[in-house]
């Protein structure tokens, strides 16, 4: 869910974010000739940053497919994108040359011959840790997996397994996930962050990542890219909850746990770029782009998100709660909460003003 994170909070302005998945391409891919996609397929995985709407048939809290998602998307159409218009999966998708984005695996236009340039796999609320999909009935990596197995016997049927197989090798895989596993799982579940310190969960992250990549790689894929980890502690929702009230500063024990897991994330990659043959793996830093986006904005005006929308965040800090309470919380990187006696959801939707940097938030209100 990423925390409704960067990603419902990416704005489709943040084109630091597509520079660096750009990156991506020009390494594959300089020189390439015009006319056709670069590629032959985009394959997505992950979870809100770039889930395309594969939440929206499930029993989840955790949905996009509703105003004010999508305001500036095509006909303000409200996808299940965590985002008020294109994912940069979608503007990824546009700098390959592709004239459509990746289709929600569990659509219902997931069929046909749309399945030969790729397919969204990705899940608001998945990490690489499959506790943190459970919590919020997400789809898992492991499971993001199996589906993509399925999807490639569904074009081999259509190509044939040789075409099949020269579309999987040269196709773009990439991988944004991790935020929820941090923000939405292993800091709000008190036995987990007593048993693990964030430098051993991350290690355990770590190696999930490892293990996918693996998999990723025995299916065929040779072109693989992964973001980093955002600055954990510069989201609004992270400010919220573990900020203190009042505060409207970056919460610096969350971005050091970051920095740790990042500095695994590279050291992992460049293990499995010498490990596996024929391997092209490259990491995306979201994280210094966004951290001085961030400080920019703070050093012009002083605050990390708009006074007015703060004013109504900060309340949410009176009422830290047990695990399950604060679930919605961190599904909806939210604002204005009510805690009384047994909760229960009310999807009433507000708008407060919007900063340079994050959408305007969705408020929840939860009564008894």
């Amino acid at each position: 869910m990423s925390l409704y994170l960067i990603l419902g909070a990416f704005k489709e302005n943040l084109k630091m974010f597509i520079m660096l998945m750009n990156l991506l391409v020009a390494d594959f891919y300089a020189g390439a000739g015009t006319g056709q996609p670069l590629v032959p397929a985009l394959i997505v995985m992950g979870d809100s940053v770039v889930d395309a709407g594969n939440n929206n048939r499930r029993t989840t809290l955790v949905k996009a497919n509703f105003p004010p998602y999508g305001r500036d998307f095509f006909a303000h159409n409200a996808t299940g994108r965590f985002s008020n218009g294109k994912l940069a999966t979608d503007f990824t998708a546009e700098t390959l040359g592709f004239t459509s984005y990746p289709v929600a695996y569990l659509s219902l236009e997931a069929n046909g011959t749309d399945l030969l340039t790729g397919a969204n796999f990705a899940s608001g609320a998945s990490g690489y840790d499959s506790g943190t999909a459970l919590l919020y009935n997400a789809i898992s990596l492991n499971q993001q997996l199996k589906n993509y197995k399925e999807y490639q016997s569904k074009v081999t049927s259509i190509v044939g397994r040789e075409r099949a197989n020269d579309i999987i090798s040269g196709a773009i895989h990439l991988l944004s996930t991790g935020s929820s596993d941090f923000l939405q799982s292993y800091y709000i579940n008190p036995i987990l962050n007593r048993i693990l310190t964030p430098d051993q969960y991350s290690d355990r992250l770590i190696n999930f990542y490892s293990k996918f990549v693996q998999n990723l790689y025995d299916l065929g894929a040779r072109k693989i890219g992964v973001t980093t980890l955002p600055p954990l502690g510069c989201l609004p929702t992270a400010i919220t909850i573990f900020g203190g009230a009042g505060r409207n500063t970056c919460v610096a024990r969350l971005n050091r746990d970051a920095v740790s897991f990042n500095t695994k994330l590279n050291n992992t990659s460049m293990h499995l770029t010498n490990k596996l043959p024929g391997l092209k793996l490259v990491v995306f830093d979201i994280y210094n782009p966004l951290l001085s986006m961030v400080m920019n904005h703070v050093k012009n005006d002083g605050h990390v998100v708009e006074p007015e929308q703060w004013k109504l965040r900060s309340y949410a800090t009176q009422d830290r709660s047990v695990h399950v309470r604060m679930l919605p919380v961190m599904c909806f990187g939210t604002v204005f909460i009510h805690l009384r006696q047994p909760i229960m959801l009310s999807q009433t939707i507000f708008l407060s003003k919007e900063s340079p940097l994050f959408l305007k938030s969705t408020f929840i209100q939860i009564y008894s």
